[in-house]
């Protein structure tokens, strides 16, 4: 279709339109408007604009499609089985079926051709802006004179609930600063929320709004082709500043009495709905999931099209890297991410002196970096606090794509969300940090990291109430327990520097979720590891890491994790009893361990347990059991010297050594 053929584009879009809404009627689920009203604009992009193959969905240089309304699934599924993915009409049918292909928001790594998970409205926005940041910097790192491997847009489409929400500003504010120009937000304008007119709640200038962040704004009528086009082209065409596209559109297009209205938002049109709608768009009405073989022949020659453009690229890529042995490694590089095999002796001396998790951690990122550069990261405007800097290895900004250190301003959840759209770009392994406080304002991204299972990395400081001075709002003590609820996400407390080290290593090896470091803002005596068991025990979550005397069943076992490992081993050490110390750094971690190995460390035999934590004990029976104790944290923190709070809730020797002696008698 080499001019614009708008009665093919018409054809095509009332497919999606009909495929999408009978996916609906047959789950007797979803939601049709949405679908219906934005099925002119994706029909255009997909068919004219976007660079996919659906042979090669993993293609490295494919364009990304997010579609952040996450409701509007049916038509997502409805365009990739047009578009040649692995995604049968059989697949349509299933639509929100129990182990279907087809569920009912979109999910990373279940249907091919989706992109990230989306449904928790604007986290797909702010992936996409993650998925543009990518495409910049791995160009600034692969690309040279006479060779260009990585140069693709990524488009999102997102509704007036996506905007409302704030991390909708967040990531768009930051695609703004940074000058995303192959970055394209179609904006699906139809005024309609499920409650009714967007005008109950939103009185935004929404163009206004995004010209305020830097962004180009243009708009369109959503159901004009020639104009749908016109907009498309001159966002394919910007390189210095990222594009939104408002695109005036109507929901539930093409039904006779639910157009325009919040009826058609979130459930089935209904059968005789559904009849109606199939005629007014020339359809039969009483056939379901057909697809006009003009249509298909339409998608056909558009994935043949795409085909010869990914092995045209392939070819390029292939006599890239015969001709050149450093881009051959570079490019293997940044794809496999592989750690260096000597990992360990790059980790510096740590020697006598004590030192906070947070700064171990900061000097474990400098002595790696080199050897990692695929490894980026930064913090929401706290890194001299999270020691998140990657020395003398640049800033990632506006025209200038080659550095390594991210400023994601003070954003915690648009950060997380961007992170997660940079790992499932593919390419960079990414880390962000801040105060572990603060992680409550990042949890849905982190949530929605673990339902991916992508590997970002939070790096979480300040993790107790030994923060001190700044009180309450700043200590950590629902946090932990709260983190270690969610599903998939790897929590690592180290309990000192040697530990820290080796928390980076199980983090940066972990392919199939997020980790998060928790780290001390006090200093933490070293170990003495030639008197203790090895660090490396972190990597199983937990580990013995003292006992008095090791060739008995010890009468009693002490648990901690973090901070608190130094006060247990100081205990136990000065005992008279046969005492067993534990570091628990996660519990993820000891959980997927085998059951021999859990029972040696703590053998079921032995009843008298007493947990250390600075935080809320919940959890903690699981491995105290009904005869043990926990030293923990029974309220809010309070504002004042880390060394007097410490006295103050009760996290001192005697007070632990009293609570052992009561387990023991």
């Amino acid at each position: 279709m080499s001019k614009l053929d708008e009665n093919a584009l018409l054809l095509a879009a009332n497919t999606l339109r009909c495929l999408a809404a009978d996916e609906v009627q047959a789950a007797n689920s979803g939601h049709p408007g949405v679908a219906l009203g934005l099925a002119d604009v994706v029909a255009c992009l997909w068919l004219r604009h976007l660079k996919v193959c659906g042979a090669d969905p993993a293609w490295a240089d494919r364009d990304r499609f997010v579609m952040s309304g996450g409701h509007a699934s049916s038509l997502l599924y409805a365009v990739l089985h047009l578009a040649g993915f692995e995604l049968t009409l059989d697949d349509l049918r299933q639509f929100r079926q129990l182990g279907a292909r087809t569920p009912g928001h979109p999910e990373f790594g279940v249907t091919p051709g989706v992109e990230t998970t989306t449904g928790p409205l604007g986290q797909g926005i702010a992936a996409a802006v993650g998925m543009a940041v990518a495409e910049r910097m791995l160009a600034a790192r692969l690309n040279a004179e006479g060779r260009t491997v990585v140069d693709h847009r990524t488009w999102v489409t997102c509704g007036d609930g996506d905007l409302e929400e704030g991390i909708s500003h967040e990531a768009c504010s930051l695609a703004g600063a940074l000058g995303l120009g192959k970055l394209t937000l179609l904006y699906d304008s139809n005024d309609i929320s499920i409650e009714g007119p967007i005008g109950l709640a939103v009185a935004d200038d929404t163009k206004r709004r995004f010209e305020s962040y830097g962004w180009r704004v243009l708009t369109c009528d959503g159901h004009d082709f020639a104009d749908i086009d016109r907009v498309l082209r001159k966002a394919a065409r910007s390189e210095d500043r990222p594009t939104f596209i408002i695109c005036r559109t109507v929901i539930g297009k093409g039904s006779p009495n639910k157009a325009g209205t919040a009826a058609s938002h979130g459930a089935p049109l209904g059968p005789e709905e559904l009849r109606l709608t199939k005629q007014a768009l020339g359809f039969d009405p009483d056939a379901s999931f057909v697809v006009p073989e003009a249509v298909r022949a339409l998608f056909d020659a558009r994935a043949a099209k795409m085909r010869r453009r990914r092995a045209k690229w392939a070819r390029e890529l292939r006599a890239a890297c015969a001709a050149d042995a450093d881009f051959a490694a570079r490019w293997a590089c940044f794809m496999e991410q592989r750690l260096p095999a000597d990992f360990a002796a790059l980790i510096p001396d740590w020697g006598g002196k004590p030192v906070s998790t947070r700064v171990a951690s900061g000097k474990v990122l400098n002595a790696i970096a080199g050897a990692c550069p695929w490894l980026v990261g930064g913090s929401a405007d706290l890194a001299p606090s999270n020691m998140t800097a990657l020395n003398g290895l640049g800033d990632v900004a506006r025209g200038d794509f080659a550095g390594r250190n991210f400023h994601f301003g003070v954003r915690e959840f648009g950060m997380g969300g961007v992170m997660n759209g940079i790992a499932a770009h593919g390419g960079l392994r990414v880390y962000g940090g801040t105060f572990f406080v603060f992680c409550d304002y990042a949890r849905p991204a982190l949530r929605v990291a673990a339902l991916m299972g992508v590997p970002v990395t939070y790096v979480l400081t300040h993790d107790s109430f030994y923060v001190g001075e700044d009180g309450p709002t700043h200590e950590p003590v629902e946090q932990l327990p709260a983190l270690r609820a969610i599903p998939n996400v790897c929590d690592l407390r180290p309990a000192d520097a040697t530990e820290t080290a080796v928390a980076w290593e199980v983090a940066l090896r972990r392919q199939d979720g997020p980790t998060c470091l928790m780290l001390s803002r006090q200093n933490l005596p070293v170990l003495d590891r030639a008197a203790l068991a090895p660090a490396e025990g972190l990597a199983k979550g937990a580990y013995v890491l003292w006992q008095r005397d090791p060739s008995a069943d010890p009468e009693a076992i002490l648990i901690a994790s973090g901070s608190e490992v130094s006060l247990a081993l100081r205990v136990a050490q000065a005992h008279p009893r046969n005492l067993r110390v534990v570091s628990m750094p996660s519990w993820f971690l000891f959980e997927r361990q085998t059951a021999d190995y859990r029972e040696a460390v703590l053998p079921r035999c032995v009843t008298r347990r007493v947990a250390v934590e600075a935080a809320i004990p919940m959890g903690w029976e699981r491995y105290v059991g009904d005869a043990g104790r926990t030293l923990a944290m029974s309220g809010w923190g309070v504002s004042g010297p880390a060394a007097v709070l410490a006295e103050h809730f009760g996290f001192t020797d005697a007070n632990l050594t009293a609570l052992v002696n009561a387990v023991l008698e």
